[in-house]
């Protein structure tokens, strides 16, 4: 079966920012926060202090991966230029999206750079506060901020443009499902993407449904269902909570509005890059010709579209020097 990873992460210089402070690398795949908090980031075998384009290229192939969808993340630093280049270097395999902090001096003139000279068609907005731009910014509402009005405005003239949005779980005020709404109806000739299902729990679908139930009459959002093994802290495969997950969400938006991913590297120290490409398989909750819309059709026609790779493939930077 054809398949396509809606969220990776490539990592050439680990830079990361959060709440937690500045991330510093150790090492075979470790690193550490500035609040001394220590985590095991990458996979062992994949880089010792990276994960570059050609080690993803190796786990896609013998995971059977046709394609990926590059994000940035505040967990790793914004790794904008470098997921530039490889998309232009094999843009058979990826196509990126950017990252911005709106509230940097000079936000818009990077926005324009990467949309204008680069060519880029998605950005990844990480406003959560456990891991995003809340936890080192004062609150702010996606669909009232001012100075993300200016991006949505600017983005609008981009029809088919893709605002990727991991907002986080809802203890955080960061959480803003209703916002998602207010965007979509705002920019119809834009995608919506929400990052990891809504950060489901197999316990509490009530508010997983609310989530989608507010989203169900706007075509524009999409939903895609990387990291919810680690949302769900699970590591029994074939992951039973987050079966009941996805099959709500298949029961209220249907099999095209769901995509697959993995949110690698970090979620495959959990969990297996392999269980996580796979594990739908040993379910009976999307039937054959869903499945694949689940692990490809469907993240191939929101981020793939024809002019979106087309735009990246023309862009030209003058300082643009191959990896």
């Amino acid at each position: 079966m054809k398949k396509i990873d809606g969220h990776l992460h490539l990592v050439r210089s680990l830079a990361g920012l959060s709440a937690k402070g500045r991330m510093t690398p150790l090492g075979n795949g470790k690193a550490i926060w500035d609040n001394g908090m220590f985590l095991n980031l990458i996979p062992e075998g994949w880089g010792d202090h990276d994960f570059t384009a050609e080690s993803a290229l190796k786990v896609m192939e013998d995971n059977e991966v046709e394609k990926a969808v590059l994000l940035q993340g505040s967990l790793y630093g914004f790794q904008n230029y470098y997921s530039y280049q490889a998309a232009k270097k094999y843009p058979d395999k990826f196509i990126a999206a950017f990252s911005v902090d709106p509230f940097a001096d000079d936000a818009m003139e990077i926005v324009r750079r990467h949309v204008e000279d680069l060519g880029f068609r998605a950005i990844k907005l990480e406003i959560s506060q456990g891991g995003g731009l809340h936890g080192y910014h004062h609150p702010f509402r996606l669909d009232t901020s001012p100075e993300l009005g200016k991006l949505f405005h600017f983005f609008a003239d981009y029809p088919g443009f893709v605002i990727t949005v991991d907002y986080g779980d809802y203890t955080q005020f960061s959480y803003e499902p209703e916002a998602i709404v207010n965007l979509a109806r705002r920019y119809p000739k834009l995608d919506f993407v929400v990052c990891h299902l809504s950060f489901p729990n197999a316990d509490h679908l009530n508010r997983l449904e609310n989530a989608l139930e507010q989203w169900e009459p706007y075509e524009n959002i999409t939903t895609e269902i990387s990291a919810i093994q680690d949302i769900e802290k699970e590591t029994t495969f074939p992951f039973p909570r987050c079966q009941k997950d996805v099959a709500l969400a298949k029961k209220v938006l249907g099999a095209k509005r769901i995509f697959w991913g993995t949110d690698s590297p970090w979620s495959s120290t959990f969990n297996s890059y392999h269980n996580l490409a796979t594990w739908l398989e040993e379910t009976d909750i999307f039937t054959e010709s869903e499945l694949e819309d689940v692990m490809y059709n469907n993240a191939n026609r929101i981020y793939f579209k024809p002019q979106n790779v087309q735009a990246m493939r023309d862009s030209e930077d003058p300082v643009f020097q191959d990896m």
